[in-house]
């Protein structure tokens, strides 16, 4: 799996930048069932995104998910436009 698996509460210690290509529209169907997975179940989802130092990984529970941000505990958004992938 790509991106270097690091601790949620490090995500705002990098710079999150656009990734190469959008995937917000393909990936929608998915981040709703990661919603629901992470409220019903708090069960947890690797979300890939890109940053300035590279793709970063993080394994989560996905709090919210809005038209152009997922929400993660603390309060912490990750733009769709920089998610590479999400896993189950």
């Amino acid at each position: 799996m790509i991106g270097t698996l690091i601790e949620k509460e490090e995500i705002g210690k990098y710079k999150i930048i656009p990734a190469d290509v959008n995937r917000a529209v393909e990936l929608n169907q998915k981040l709703s069932s990661a919603q629901r997975l992470g409220n019903e179940f708090k069960s947890k989802v690797s979300i890939i995104f890109q940053t300035e130092d590279g793709p970063k990984r993080v394994d989560t529970t996905v709090w919210s998910l809005t038209d152009d941000y997922i929400q993660i505990k603390s309060g912490v958004l990750i733009p769709l436009n920089a998610l590479i992938s999400v896993e189950f």
